[in-house]
């Protein structure tokens, strides 16, 4: 274990960080109604849009996941950040994110009851936030705990999986998604100063960056890996990362939210385009640092005590509490958005439908009682994760398995005008049947031996066979819902006429071109 030694000036730090973040996310909470609480009022500017996409993207998990990944298996973990982030951002501000807006939708599953049914929509809002409450929030509150708890090994981690619950809901339920977001954007600059600290130590300790780049081991630094790479393929790169990318970026509540809340359609796509440029700091500081730490700790037993084991040992007092506040930022800011996100589909799909008449504060306080309920049940849950290992390794793998179909159901009802009502139900409760049976019987199937990347693609042919067919033989949509919810190419001619005039550095698709340019650069540079 990496020799753990906070000074007083750390401990200080660290103290006084965390209570800024609560005051300040205090400040800038909004109660005032349930647009306001639930979607900071739709007056979010696209940088904090983009820095809090950053925060909410980069967990505690994935912050120590980048460098062990990069120190066991090289580089390739990065396309993660570009097939399965880059480019499915820039799908998704295309085509997904004008009817979004344009429908001025509270969550993802309310946009399927516009295209479909409540049906779909109750499903998915039930599968989330089952999903969010027992894995993601239960899972960020275990693994957190563990890293506290090496910091305060005296303190039981139910305690510290306790304070962590606490200090995210402190602010979250007070202030709503405005606070959040808020806070985002302190913690996601504090990770990024503290990485690129960490990163620049790291290297110069190592010898330098042809010292670094010279000590790699073979096929290290190459993001296209071969078919059979047990890390990830290259055929990957198309079939899966996108799909598994476009589920995070463009349909999960937890991301999307901080879309909804924008000002406009442009600030709006402004934002999510900042949040794809800031993906590659990623490499450069959280990824290159395992490469780096090869050369300083070439002995160590699992590539997951990389990250933790530069931090304590690199660096000096005081920066060392900020690295470590950065590190608990991460993790706070990714449960805070769970929370968040978990709040608005309780309230907005399950708890609105049933009682109409409720007014905009009454929804307030019903979104506060569902995340208090959400942030014990999690807390609760969290420290029996060290006891049932395998079940929750499952359950992931469930809800890994049940993207596919969700996907296969938003891009057939965006883009085919045939999709039914009747054949997206079909399509969810069909993909929600084969995940549980992979769950219990994955390795009695031929996909056993399979990459777990070439699972996903499969799953998703399969569940738009599904919906396919069933549409073929079931009742189409209205033509009133066609118009709101369908992609056309005249609606593309239409938004090229507005375009006609904007400066270069506003236009949309002119940035975007120039992000997909300079991402074919790099992946030609690491190829």
């Amino acid at each position: 274990m990496p020799n753990i030694n906070l000074s007083t000036t750390d401990l200080v730090v660290m103290a006084v960080y965390l209570i800024v973040i609560v005051a300040w996310g205090i400040r800038h909470s909004s109660r005032s109604n349930a647009e306001g609480y639930f979607l900071g009022g739709r007056g979010m500017t696209w940088p904090i849009i983009g820095l809090s996409m950053m925060a909410m993207c980069v967990s505690s998990s994935s912050l120590v996941g980048w460098s062990a990944d990069a120190y066991g298996t090289g580089i390739a973990v990065f396309n993660f950040g570009i097939a399965g982030a880059i480019i499915p951002i820039l799908f998704f501000i295309v085509f997904f994110l004008p009817f979004y807006l344009r429908n001025k939708i509270f969550t993802l599953p309310e946009f399927l009851e516009g295209r479909f049914d409540s049906r779909s929509r109750r499903y998915l809002s039930i599968i989330t936030v089952i999903g969010y409450t027992f894995a993601d929030a239960a899972v960020t509150l275990y693994a957190g705990g563990l890293m506290v708890q090496l910091l305060f090994p005296n303190v039981s981690l139910e305690t510290v999986i306790w304070g962590i619950a606490i200090l995210a809901a402190s602010y979250t339920l007070i202030g709503g998604l405005s606070a959040v977001m808020w806070v985002d954007l302190i913690q996601s600059v504090v990770l990024i100063v503290g990485s690129i600290v960490l990163t620049v130590i790291a290297f110069d300790k190592a010898g330098g960056w042809d010292v670094v780049m010279n000590a790699a081991p073979a096929g290290h630094l190459s993001l296209i890996r071969p078919a059979n790479d047990p890390s990830v393929p290259w055929p990957t790169l198309f079939i899966s990362l996108p799909l598994m990318g476009f589920y995070f970026w463009g349909l999960s509540q937890a991301m999307v939210q901080r879309t909804l809340s924008a000002r406009n359609i442009d600030h709006g796509r402004w934002g999510n385009l900042f949040a794809a440029a800031l993906n590659f700091t990623v490499f450069f500081v959280m990824v290159l640092p395992g490469i780096a730490g090869r050369v300083l700790f070439p002995d160590l037993d699992t590539p997951n005590k990389i990250y933790p084991t530069m931090v304590f040992n690199l660096l000096p007092q005081g920066i060392t509490g900020i690295v470590v506040i950065g590190f608990i930022a991460a993790m706070v800011s990714t449960l805070s958005s769970i929370l968040n996100s978990a709040q608005t589909l309780v309230t907005m799909d399950i708890v609105a439908p049933l009682r109409p008449g409720m007014n905009g504060r009454s929804l307030v306080r019903a979104g506060n009682l569902a995340g208090i309920v959400i942030v014990i049940i999690a807390a609760l849950w969290a420290p029996k994760i060290g006891q049932f290992g395998s079940v929750v390794k499952y359950f992931q793998q469930l809800l890994t398995f049940m993207a596919p179909p969700v996907v296969a159901v938003f891009l057939a009802g965006l883009f085919w005008k045939r999709a039914s009502a009747s054949a997206a139900f079909t399509a969810l409760l069909s993909g929600l049947g084969i995940a549980v049976f992979l769950l219990f019987f994955l390795d009695r199937t031929p996909l056993a031996d399979w990459h777990y990347l070439y699972v996903a693609p499969l799953l998703f042919a399969v569940s738009l066979v599904i919906l396919v067919a069933t549409s073929l033989v079931t009742r189409g949509p209205s033509q009133e819902v066609i118009d709101r919810f369908v992609w056309s190419p005249a609606l593309f001619r239409a938004e090229t006429l507005t375009l006609q005039g904007v400066r270069w550095f506003c236009n949309y698709r002119i940035l975007t071109l120039i992000l997909l340019f300079v991402t074919a650069v790099f992946v030609y540079i690491w190829r």
